[in-house]
């Protein structure tokens, strides 16, 4: 970590996270080292990965999964997974299912069934063995992944009677602090700018995310950028708008060169902006550690990332200060939790990227109740779900820009069984 960079974290733009962990161990450069001499960052990290996550020692007797049904209504996907004693869980999967539901069935499903659900750790790694699913990276194994995970934690919580953060370690923050995160690139400023208000209204939100860049994923136009001089008009503006209380944090989607995304982050770092996500392209590794040594501003990533020996690279040659596994994308709770795990060792903080739909929010303020370096606002893309469910321990609402996390068993909330009942078994 750079002295520019160290100023700028303990300064609180990171809400002195950095500051209750441990200190980063090495630079940037990668010693030399041979056969015999191991580098002591990947052993550190290696030897955190083999920490189990979840607490087996919660669950005496054997959970064998006896079913596991992915149910489908329209665009709606449901995940449900029922052990031998009768016991059930159930999650919300991601819209992206609507694609990837041919990789659930074939290539996921046959393999848990029968196991015992407190191998979880061990079964989220062989799967990957499993009919070669390493060769389909990112989203399109980690999101139907992801959806049986959910499901199987929701068993396993119901079963030991315990909310999420308590199968994992221990419930570090009850209430989770949002940020709101924004779109509209593609918009002129000025409504963007009305947009941008209006969310922030909606929820009283105390803390923003804004897209910076051209990204324009939206269009088939080759040649798209986005309004010409939108970036550098609206980073002043925001801060000008919002005022110094308001929390702010960019995205630019990878969409910059190495200099261009210095550039744009000299003009966050002049208006006192909390993070700069995703400046490059999210594989270009050393391009992202380029930036990242010129800034003084922390440099974020990871919701494009699938590889748990990526995010070790990333964390071992502090290529990022905060990283930001999606619950989703990258197959599930257990594995973000490594994640957020080896970042903590290396004095790191950790903010999931949020899915947005089902019940997203949901699973994001479960994640960060047991994170031990949590940032301090998470992603919130609304409350808006066509899920109907009953939650009797939180009203799952933003109050002051902070949401209560359930304390029930497993997620902590009950799906309409009717609305359960309209889905069909997706059997091909």
């Amino acid at each position: 970590m750079t002295t520019t960079r160290r100023r700028f974290v303990e300064a609180g733009l990171l809400g002195g996270v950095a500051a209750g962990l441990p200190a980063s161990t090495p630079g940037a450069e990668a010693p030399r080292s041979g056969p015999s001499r191991p580098d002591p960052r990947y052993a550190k990290l290696d030897g955190i990965l083999r920490q189990p996550v979840l607490k087996r020692e919660l669950f005496p007797a054997p959970v064998i999964i006896e079913t596991l049904e992915l149910l489908r209504l329209g665009d709606s996907f449901l995940c449900r997974v029922r052990a031998r004693d009768g016991a059930t869980g159930l999650s919300v999967g991601h819209s992206g299912l609507r694609v990837l539901y041919p990789l659930f069935v074939q290539n996921l499903q046959p393999f848990f069934i029968g196991k015992d659900a407190r191998d979880l750790d061990l079964l989220l790694e062989k799967v990957f063995v499993y009919n070669f699913n390493f060769r389909y990276g990112g989203i399109s194994i980690g999101t139907p992944l992801a959806t049986i995970e959910l499901a199987i934690l929701d068993l396993l919580g119901r079963i030991a009677g315990k909310p999420f953060g308590e199968l994992i370690g221990e419930i570090r923050h009850p209430e989770v602090s949002v940020y709101q995160a924004t779109e509209y690139r593609e918009k002129p400023v000025a409504e963007s700018l009305e947009l941008i208000q209006r969310d922030v209204a909606e929820y009283d939100a105390r803390a923003l995310k804004i897209k910076v860049g051209g990204l324009m994923f939206m269009t088939t136009d080759m040649r798209a950028v986005g309004p010409e001089g939108r970036t550098e008009t609206i980073i002043p503006l925001v801060r000008k708008t919002f005022g110094d209380r308001m929390a702010l944090y960019a995205d630019a989607n990878g969409f910059y060169s190495v200099e261009d995304a210095i550039r744009v982050g000299r003009l966050l770092e002049e208006h006192r902006y909390g993070f700069f996500e995703e400046p490059v392209m999210f594989d270009w590794y050393e391009e992202t550690r380029q930036v990242e040594e010129a800034l003084a501003l922390p440099i974020a990533g990871g919701e494009q990332e699938y590889s748990l020996h990526g995010f070790r690279w990333l964390i071992a040659n502090d290529a990022l200060q905060i990283v930001q596994p999606d619950n989703y994308y990258f197959g599930g709770m257990i594995r973000s939790m490594q994640v957020a795990r080896m970042a903590a060792a290396f004095g790191k903080a950790c903010t999931p990227h949020m899915s947005g739909g089902g019940l997203g929010f949901l699973y994001m303020a479960h994640f960060v109740s047991a994170l031990p370096n949590a940032t301090p606002h998470h992603e919130f893309k609304g409350l808006r779900t066509s899920v109907p469910f009953e939650c009797r321990t939180s009203p799952l609402k933003v109050v002051e820009g902070r949401i209560k996390v359930p304390t029930g068993p497993g997620f902590g909330v009950d799906i309409d069984p009717a609305f359960v009942g309209k889905h069909q078994v997706v059997t091909a």
